[in-house]
């Protein structure tokens, strides 16, 4: 039996006297895309930031119980939360566009961890837009403000960022919320095409997305884990 690339045990987190999460378990298998429902404030945003510990930066945050990669804890002393996530990669509701070029932009993670040659940066920001269904639209003007593309390329901008960094899982927290329908239809192509080749977990409140796109879905409410399943639309 294949060892799932994430394995939740008995997570919880705390702010202050609430709780955000409650004793949460669970198995995320490789590749595919596994979805995360429920109601506002069910602690969906809370578990999926859990996984490349985006949960560091919040302060005040008390986490407890295990999160493994591939086996291993993540919140073991000795891992690099930066290195971290660049193999699991984030994808938020608002494009998050840094001052700058679209070239800057897409090179920004690659630039930051020194993993690529500034002689092959153009081939990398090429084959990360590519893949994110951008280059024909940005291959003329790529010297131009990153804030100059609309909202939808803005975000799929976001996701050629992170792919350019070569990751194994991308966190994607309502992606398409702030998209009109083309764009989300796009986006949500996209994820379908990107789950052959890396494991993708999506927050979404929107259920028919959910079984459009959702190989396998969790349910939270209240912080707690409500059920696992293959995804049926006519049971939500």
């Amino acid at each position: 039996m294949t060892k799932p690339i994430l394995h939740v045990r008995n997570l919880s987190v705390h702010s202050g006297r609430r709780t955000l999460l409650d004793s949460v378990s669970l198995e995320i298998p490789h590749g595919g895309v596994f979805g995360l429902i429920g109601p506002s404030g069910a602690g969906k945003s809370t578990l999926l930031k859990s996984f490349n510990r985006m949960l560091d930066l919040t302060p005040g945050l008390r986490v407890s119980g295990q999160v493994d990669f591939h086996g291993s804890p993540l919140y073991h002393r000795s891992v690099d939360p930066d290195a971290l996530r660049a193999r699991i990669g984030m994808l938020f509701q608002q494009p998050v566009i840094f001052p700058g070029s679209i070239f800057a932009n897409v090179t920004f993670g690659v630039r930051h961890h020194g993993t690529v040659r500034r002689r092959d940066l153009p081939q990398v920001a090429e084959r990360a837009l590519r893949d994110a269904c951008l280059w024909e639209e940005v291959k003329d003007r790529l010297q131009l403000p990153a804030t100059t593309l609309s909202i939808g390329q803005q975000q799929r901008l976001c996701l050629a960022r992170t792919l350019a960094c070569s990751p194994e899982v991308i966190l994607m927290d309502e992606p398409t919320s702030a998209l009109d329908p083309r764009s989300t239809a796009a986006v949500e192509e996209l994820i379908g095409c990107l789950a052959k080749a890396i494991t993708i977990i999506l927050v979404t409140h929107n259920h028919a997305q959910a079984a459009k796109v959702c190989g396998r879905v969790a349910s939270l409410s209240s912080g707690k884990l409500e059920k696992i399943r293959g995804f049926d639309l006519e049971k939500v």
